[in-house]
């Protein structure tokens, strides 16, 4: 079960969440092992090296080789969590992922941290709005994007839980709070953080935060859908029903993200509402920080305040 945190105004470092989840499982289990495609300082994950200097590698920048080592190694019955920054871990990586890790039936566990305008000063070539597209493609994989901290760290631990290709993206840096720290989540299943009459935003990654902004200025249904794949679908249609328009506000491109598998559901079932999806279309990354980038994307709370009074 979940609950919302007391005061969404403070912040959770992402990273932080992911060094304290892996040490407590090395903790627990000597098959889990870190690897790293020469970020170590960047992820955190130095970290975990100097507390479990036996179960962390790292593979240098040859990131597509750090995936052949992680399925090799789950071959052997190890574990694997692997990092790097999100388009190296989807564009780069894809056939690795797909023929050495999802149809060889091994684990590869996947963290691509600073994905869409977190990427910042690192610039269009360390900018992706394309890896949930990619990584939603591959059969059986997992895709999540954790709305803060805590449910960062669940996902880790659960993905470790599970054999199979998982793939979570995010932020490395601090983030607003959603949820309190005591709570679980469910793969596959969305989140209701608040209920409205006319209007459903779903919501994934850290703009959960600002979906909630938004719910409570239009009195808004707002669903964290943290799990992008497996999609709930039967939450996505209960709320939808009755709405005057449904809203996805995500930090990815519009082809193949969480707003275009929405559509499909809604229009596969016939739902009939409208859908507007909030969220960069034919556009490359660029240099500036963080928020100058989530301004010129269209993805802050003034963005997604115009686009819902325009629809509405």
């Amino acid at each position: 079960m979940f609950k919302i945190a007391k005061n969404r105004n403070e912040t959770g470092e992402i990273r932080g969440a992911v060094v304290e989840a892996l040490n407590e499982l090395m903790d627990e289990r000597d098959d889990v092992l870190a690897l790293d495609a020469d970020l170590g300082g960047a992820s955190g994950l130095l970290k975990v090296q100097a507390a479990h200097p036996e179960q962390f590698i790292d593979c240098g920048i040859a990131e597509s080789n750090m995936i052949g080592v992680a399925a090799g190694l789950s071959s052997e019955g190890f574990t694997p969590f692997c990092h790097t920054f999100a388009p190296f871990a989807s564009r780069r990586v894809f056939d690795q992922v797909y023929m050495s890790g999802a149809y060889a039936h091994n684990t590869v566990n996947i963290w691509g941290s600073d994905s869409g305008f977190t990427a910042a000063h690192n610039g269009g070539t360390h900018t992706t709005y394309e890896d949930v597209a990619m990584m939603r493609t591959i059969p059986g994989a997992w895709v999540c994007d954790p709305a803060d901290a805590v449910q960062m760290r669940w996902i880790v631990r659960e993905f470790c839980s599970h054999p199979g290709v998982h793939y979570v993206r995010g932020n490395r840096k601090a983030v607003r709070n959603v949820y309190d720290p005591s709570s679980t989540f469910e793969i596959g299943r969305g989140n209701v953080l608040r209920e409205g009459k006319d209007l459903l935003i779903i919501a994934a990654g850290q703009l959960v935060s600002e979906a909630l902004d938004a719910g409570e200025e239009f009195d808004a249904t707002v669903i964290d859908m943290f799990c992008i794949k497996p999609l709930d679908t039967e939450l996505i249609l209960k709320h939808a029903e009755g709405k005057k328009l449904v809203c996805v506000f995500e930090n990815h491109g519009k082809i193949g993200g969480l707003g275009e598998a929405v559509g499909t559901v809604l229009a596969e079932k016939g739902a009939g509402v409208p859908l507007l999806i909030q969220a960069p279309s034919e556009r490359f990354g660029q240099v500036g920080s963080a928020s100058f980038l989530q301004k010129e994307y269209g993805l802050d709370i003034n963005a997604l305040r115009t686009a819902l009074k325009e629809h509405l």
